[in-house]
């Protein structure tokens, strides 16, 4: 990668600091509302995890070298507090558990140390994204249109059309699509080989969604050898995006372990 500066987004200028590592198709502004209510009395940086928002794009799918990059960005803040959800999750637990100096605690929403079986529905979003012609769209609009076939459900859909921004007379997808339907396997993977025996002995918090399947007993004993001091908050009516679903008990939950 020629340019290893993630984008970073900051908010509050007081107090201890937090980092948020965003899950896939995401970016740093899509956890905007927590920060904001975090900022009245902490530093936060939202970033832009490598391959998506404004952050360059690598050659590789690698959970140790996406954390290497991270921690570049954060590594003069200090010991701070890391949050990733789903794939950021990954990235931030391999983080605490390679670099644990740089990490005072960790909050892992809706994944597991683990590899997870398929990333079809996600590949399905990658080939229905590529496969929209943009010099066709003028208006976010008319791609919304164009996707609502493939994927009718209206949040997702505007989910991922966040990442369509105008250059100039036209558009582009800001997320690098093409490295992400290839590396699939690793992204949906764990590197549980190259992390040898490491475990990271801070507080650890993980926030589950209720109605979702990523945060399960069955992911209890790893989550357990590798964070020995976990706790775990399953939060109701939520599914894997907590974030958007349930913001107010997410940011209590959050301002109890945080504090």
């Amino acid at each position: 990668m020629s340019d290893s500066h993630l984008h970073v987004t900051r908010l509050g200028d007081t107090g201890p600091v937090v980092a948020f590592c965003h899950g896939l198709f995401g970016q740093g502004k899509n956890w905007t509302q927590v920060a904001k209510d975090l900022s009245r009395d902490h530093r936060v940086l939202l970033v832009d995890m490598p391959n998506h928002g404004r952050s360059p794009w690598t050659e590789t799918f690698d959970y140790l070298e996406l954390a290497d990059l991270v921690a570049e960005a954060i590594r003069d803040e200090g010991p701070l507090a890391l949050v990733g959800h789903s794939m950021g999750g990954k990235v931030a637990m391999v983080l605490a558990l390679r670099l644990p100096e740089l990490v005072d605690r960790l909050v892992v929403v809706d994944v597991s140390p683990t590899a997870y079986s398929s990333g079809r529905e996600f590949v399905g979003y990658i080939e229905t994204m590529r496969a929209l012609d943009l010099s066709a769209v003028e208006r976010r609009d008319q791609a919304d249109e164009a996707l609502r076939e493939a994927v009718p459900n209206p949040t997702v859909r505007s989910f991922l059309l966040q990442n369509l921004r105008r250059e100039g007379d036209g558009w582009l997808w800001q997320v690098n699509l093409d490295l992400l339907g290839e590396e699939m396997d690793a992204l949906v993977g764990w590197p549980d080989e190259a992390l040898g025996d490491a475990s990271y002995d801070g507080p650890v918090l993980w926030v589950g969604g209720a109605l979702s399947d990523y945060v399960s007993d069955e992911h209890a004993p790893e989550m357990d050898r590798r964070f020995p001091r976990n706790r775990r908050v399953m939060v109701k009516d939520a599914g894997h995006w907590v974030h958007s679903q349930q913001p107010a008990v997410l940011i209590e939950v959050l301002r109890r372990f945080l504090g």
